[in-house]
């Protein structure tokens, strides 16, 4: 029983896709639901960089915390409040 307005994605609910990543020269798998995947690659695209190039600072960013996630969990933070931020400056 879903409530109003309450619906599942595009596509349905997927599980995570795991693909290689290099990121300063070393192979890194990531896990990341295909919803994640095409918004990361949507992001890569807005900013002009290789796919891996933004992984790789969102990693950098990670690593400079005082108790860093997993890598997967810090890009779906980061995409999340990437879209959170545009859509707020969207409403201004």
């Amino acid at each position: 029983m879903t409530g109003p307005g309450v619906a599942p994605p595009g596509g349905g609910f997927v599980g995570p896709v795991k693909r290689s990543i290099t990121i300063a020269g070393h192979q890194t798998s990531i896990s990341l639901e295909p919803l994640f995947w095409q918004a990361l690659e949507d992001a890569a695209e807005a900013a002009v960089l290789p796919l891996s190039a933004l992984v790789a600072q969102i990693d950098a960013l990670r690593i400079s915390q005082p108790d860093p996630p997993n890598l997967a969990s810090a890009i779906r933070s980061w995409l999340f409040a990437s879209l959170r931020d545009k859509s707020a400056n969207y409403s201004q």
